[in-house]
């Protein structure tokens, strides 16, 4: 039978186990690492930034004692400055891009001062900004994830009256069901959003989703411009046999639920754990999984580390966590003992001469009391095809530089459109880009 059981640990456990993963740096340690910046005149952290935050300013005013101002710089580029701060892959993107690289030294420690400023700033004051005069004009956006939030404050800063329509219970959208919960403690989205909100001029309609409860033509006809922030709603299946049997689970789903949950020792997890794919979602689902209690936690990719979607730093933190990673390896059957999940077969795969993956014929079988699924997830794009229709590009909504789509009086950004990245720091360059050109329609 398989191991399947919650409360795997002892009390205490769980609350060191889904502590902070990154402590934020006290005020003399933020002044220490701000020293650090060369504070170039031509960043290349700043372009490497998708929200372009000038990261040399923001730094040198932590380094003065201006923290607020600090965190204004931030704020400026990237309302979701504070959770970017936690999630972004920053090893890959601004600290990858820092000149202290080059001559071998470790950059500068960009994520942490953004925090460090942010954090702070958050703890004073309740939002950022000062509405303009109030223009009259209505605007709907239709996800309240970090694309519809970043729309929708952008566009009360500019004084248009924003309807956000979330389908869940409540807003925050990937940063609140969607990130690893030692990522994101005490609640954070959950304080950010309020401090988003905190501007005016929004209001938050939950449990409201497109195409149950309201159509495209409603909006259009009700609002001077609508946003499409929708994200991915789907799991993609594996195609396997025995796919279905119990004990295999969507990784999106069961990180989630622990999310959600306010007791971690409720939350259920296999003595032995293998999560598909090779992603962020692989890599947060397999590190909580271990430090639920569960005996050993295998990520199985098809490809090299290279491929991998989670980023060095994250296969490093999964092992470090005691996960094991297994390459070139492709589910071909979920073994079953009755209707439950007893192990994995999986092909071992390699490149062929034309570089294409390919498989070898040779096979291997890991025990298994759970098996997640986390090999990515995809845009259902029935709401958007019914009725007033919206053009899709690669199975995403299409858009144009300005984060146009198709339909007239719509944008649309986030994971939903064609390009999209799954990256938080992405979804709020997408939802700011679509508000400077909604602002600006509405203007002409």
């Amino acid at each position: 039978m398989p191991d399947i059981s919650a409360g795997r640990l002892a009390a205490a456990d769980y609350g060191k186990n889904f502590s902070d993963v990154h402590p934020p740096l006290s005020a003399h340690e933020a002044v220490v690492e701000s020293d650090r910046c060369y504070f170039c005149f031509d960043a290349p952290c700043t372009n490497a930034c998708p929200t372009s935050i000038d990261i040399p300013l923001f730094i040198r005013k932590i380094g003065t004692g201006n923290v607020d101002g600090a965190a204004e710089t931030i704020f400026a580029s990237n309302i979701l400055g504070g959770m970017c701060a936690r999630v972004c892959p920053t090893e890959t993107l601004c600290e990858e891009a820092c000149v202290r690289n080059v001559a071998e030294e470790k950059p500068v420690r960009i994520g942490l001062l953004q925090r460090h400023a942010t954090d702070r700033y958050l703890e004073r004051h309740s939002a950022y900004g000062v509405r303009a005069p109030a223009t009259g004009r209505k605007i709907a956006v239709v996800g309240a994830g970090p694309a519809g939030l970043a729309c929708a404050h952008e566009l009360a800063l500019k004084g248009h009256d924003v309807t956000i329509f979330e389908a869940r219970g409540k807003a925050g959208g990937l940063n609140e069901f969607g990130i690893a919960a030692y990522k994101a403690t005490d609640d954070f989205a959950q304080r950010e959003v309020d401090f988003v909100l905190g501007v005016g001029g929004i209001a938050v309609e939950s449990g409201k989703a497109l195409g149950r409860d309201f159509t495209l033509a409603d909006l259009r006809a009700t609002y001077d411009a609508v946003f499409l922030g929708l994200g991915l709603q789907a799991v993609n299946a594996l195609g396997v046999e025995g796919e279905e049997s119990a004990g295999v689970v969507d990784a999106v789903r069961w990180i989630e639920d622990l999310r959600q949950s306010q007791d971690k020792s409720a939350i259920e997890v296999g003595a032995r754990v293998v999560v598909i794919g090779g992603g962020m979602t692989a890599v947060d689902a397999a590190v909580q999984a271990k430090k639920l209690g569960a005996d050993e936690v295998t990520i199985a990719y098809r490809r090299g580390p290279a491929e991998m979607g989670a980023s060095r730093y994250e296969q490093e933190l999964a092992q470090v966590n005691g996960v094991r990673i297994l390459h070139w390896v492709a589910p071909r059957q979920v073994v079953t003992d009755g209707n439950a999940v007893a192990a994995v077969d999986f092909e071992r795969t390699a490149l062929d001469a034309s570089g294409r993956l390919t498989g070898t014929g040779r096979s291997i079988r890991l025990a298994a009391d759970q098996v997640m699924k986390a090999i990515g997830q995809t845009f259902v794009s029935g709401p958007v095809e019914s009725g007033e229709t919206v053009a899709l590009d690669g199975g995403r909504i299409a858009v144009d530089g300005d984060m146009r789509t198709s339909l007239a009086k719509v944008w649309a950004g986030g994971d939903c459109v064609r390009g999209g990245e799954d990256l938080t720091v992405q979804a709020v360059d997408h939802g700011k880009r679509a508000a400077l050109s909604i602002h600006a329609a509405l203007s002409s």
